[in-house]
């Protein structure tokens, strides 16, 4: 991670982490480094709901103009939708307007390479080199060489029949529920549902620029849980701001997490013989009974580094084709190049029809162990995970546990906080140990008050 980027982007609180400053200047490098190798760069932009993503877009778009690119915008629209028009469209760059699942009044800039990834270190450090000031100013295009800006709503449609066309069977007859976290999937996923014969029930799809991700979406999966009770839907499915998550509801209402979904569609592709390397991709927050349901199975996994961007690259590395996190970024590789929620919605209606299963009964077979994830707040990140005496409580609480059941203490990649999470037993045992850790944690004063 470098000084501003981390592992999903520049993010922060609008005007106070993350400035409009930040944005043009990050728009003027792009547009030049771009046009420094290729005469004429075309750049394609997305954003969320969010209020500042609209004075965050006419920033970039500024500033990207201003260097002599071509912008091609999506206006509200998903991280996926932007990947997929920026690898399928020969886009030089994508940029995407949005902090996740994050509060309304953060926003961040993600950055996309020609192949819908994500921008690759070495560019993303020249723009943070750029940002402090340590390299030469660059200079402004004139004349005919001033880029333009293209109203490009087009490349949402072809995403959303793209999306359609991936569908093996008609979904009429299913009852199907969609909490767009008042985010960027309000306007796309119901037409893709509709589209394919879902009766398709929607909460959550009036964004007023405040209310995105607020008590809805894929971080409150409570709301979606009762919408599917009371409704008797089959399925729902939940969605974070720029929609590159799913999280499932099953027709009793009980969360379908990313490692169940994983376990789920790694299955359903293994008996069709379509898991190449018959591998799925995890990171280490993965639970421990995804693994023994994988083993039971003869599923082979592998565990990266908390971030979607890494699962990817481990997939795109080693050529497996499936690969996600608990918190619902799934990626499926033949179809992506990075998470995708109404994707993911889509291969799970797939396994449920032509298994003929309900999800419940397709998740069934997994004993999920109990976890507790707290976060910590803290004034520097490295300082508290590196302090003594919160590593001889990680060590003692390891101990403790033994082979039935671990800790994780990591720093987060997208925020100034320290992630605690257990798995054991029981819930209880769970909560005590990670409140062992954090007791340590604020006595050592590494808190933020």
């Amino acid at each position: 991670m470098g000084k501003y980027f981390g592992t999903d982007g520049f993010r922060g609180e609008a005007n106070v982490d993350l400035t409009v400053e930040h944005a043009y200047k990050i728009g003027r490098y792009l547009g030049w480094y771009f046009r420094n190798n290729k005469r004429k760069c075309r750049m394609v932009i997305g954003k969320d709901t969010r209020r500042s993503s609209y004075m965050f877009e006419y920033s970039l778009v500024a500033g990207l103009t201003a260097s002599g690119a071509d912008v091609f915008l999506l206006h509200v629209t998903t991280t996926p939708s932007v990947s997929y028009v920026v690898r399928t469209e020969e886009f030089d760059c994508g940029i995407m307007i949005s902090a996740s699942h994050n509060p309304y009044y953060d926003n961040g800039i993600k950055l996309l390479n020609s192949r819908g990834e994500k921008m690759e270190e070495e560019v993303i450090s020249l723009i943070e080199a750029y940002l402090d000031g340590e390299t030469d100013e660059i200079p402004f295009a004139t004349k005919e060489h001033i880029g333009t800006t293209v109203d490009y709503v087009a490349g949402r449609h072809r995403y959303i029949g793209y999306l359609i066309s991936l569908a093996t069977r008609s979904f009429k007859g299913m009852r199907v529920g969609l909490d767009c976290a008042n985010g960027s999937s309000w306007m796309i996923a119901k037409s893709v549902f509709d589209a394919l014969g879902a009766k398709t029930y929607v909460i959550n799809n009036d964004p007023d620029g405040t209310n995105i991700n607020m008590h809805c979406g894929s971080t409150h999966i409570e709301v979606l849980q009762k919408f599917v009770r009371d409704n008797h839907l089959d399925v729902g499915f939940a969605y974070d701001g720029d929609a590159d998550r799913c999280i499932a509801v099953d027709e009793n209402g009980d969360v379908v997490d990313g490692d169940l979904i994983l376990y789920v569609c790694g299955k359903y592709l293994r008996d069709i013989g379509k898991l190449k390397t018959n591998t799925v991709v995890t990171t280490i927050m993965s639970n421990m009974g995804l693994y023994k349901a994988f083993d039971a199975e003869g599923i082979n996994y592998e565990k990266t580094a908390v971030g979607d961007k890494y699962v990817y690259e481990n997939m795109a590395q080693n050529g497996h084709r499936l690969g996600g996190e608990q918190s619902g970024h799934i990626i499926f590789s033949k179809y992506a190049s990075t998470g995708d929620g109404i994707l993911t919605s889509l291969k799970i209606m797939e396994v449920m029809l032509e298994k003929k299963q309900t999800l419940s009964e397709l998740t069934r077979e997994v004993e999920i162990f109990p976890q507790c994830l707290k976060n910590v707040r803290v004034k520097s990140k490295p300082e508290a995970r590196a302090d003594k005496d919160v590593q001889a409580v990680i060590r003692k609480v390891e101990e403790s546990l033994g082979d039935d059941g671990r800790i994780l203490v990591r720093e987060s990649g997208t925020e100034p906080v320290i992630r605690v999470m257990v798995e054991a037993r029981t819930d209880e045992l769970c909560e005590k140990c990670v409140d062992e850790v954090i007791q340590v944690i604020c006595a050592k004063g590494h808190v933020v008050v």
